[in-house]
């Protein structure tokens, strides 16, 4: 099902303590910003499905029945999923992070839930360069499927904002400032294009 740009659409978004927000003392975190100046153009309603730390093996097992849960029956409802490190971080193999992303798509797109993934961002950590790859794994498997993909990592790795902010933090996750630059990234990379909405600037 595929709604018009102004009909009201019901957004999933699965991920981990990113999605969720962790972090910001706004506590909004960036789907609340990218929410917030979103609901002005288009009606909206952003359910989030976040398990901290999760892997995409992990996301991949319990997303589609959490999903289903939550659909909306009367309007359309679609897809996020909102990628991290997790899969570094536990050593799963890059074939592995590639296959669990293609499963999650590959589903999503065949029950036409319109899916758009934001890969994931940069978190000073010394595995940062296996994440540059993996990110870039993620944006191949997500252009195969001709699925919107929010590139994160490359435009915040050296980004000075974002590296000060997660230093300031921590615990190397973002505050406001930082999300804030990921809510702008996902709203002018892909998100409005994906709503059918223009790009305000």
């Amino acid at each position: 099902m595929s709604g018009s740009a102004d009909a009201p659409v019901r957004i999933i978004v699965i991920g981990d303590q990113y999605a969720a927000g962790f972090g910001d003392p706004k506590a909004l975190g960036w789907t609340g910003r990218v929410a917030a100046r979103t609901l002005p153009q288009r009606e909206i309603e952003v359910v989030t499905l976040a398990v901290p730390g999760e892997t995409t093996s992990q996301m991949s097992d319990r997303w589609f029945a959490e999903f289903e849960r939550r659909r909306a029956t009367d309007i359309e409802t679609r897809l996020v999923v909102a990628l991290g490190p997790a899969d570094i971080e536990h050593g799963l193999s890059l074939a592995r992070s590639r296959l669990n992303l293609a499963n999650i798509l590959d589903v999503a797109i065949e029950k036409s839930l319109n899916p758009l993934v934001v890969g994931p961002p940069p978190v000073l950590s010394q595995n940062e360069a296996k994440l540059g790859e993996l990110s870039t794994a993620f944006h191949d498997v997500a252009g195969r499927r001709r699925t919107p993909f929010v590139e994160l990592f490359s435009p915040l790795q050296y980004h000075e904002q974002w590296l000060g902010d997660l230093a300031a933090s921590g615990n190397r996750l973002p505050q406001q400032a930082g999300y804030g630059l990921i809510a702008w990234l996902v709203l002018h990379y892909g998100w409005r294009t994906w709503l059918g909405l223009p790009n305000d600037g």
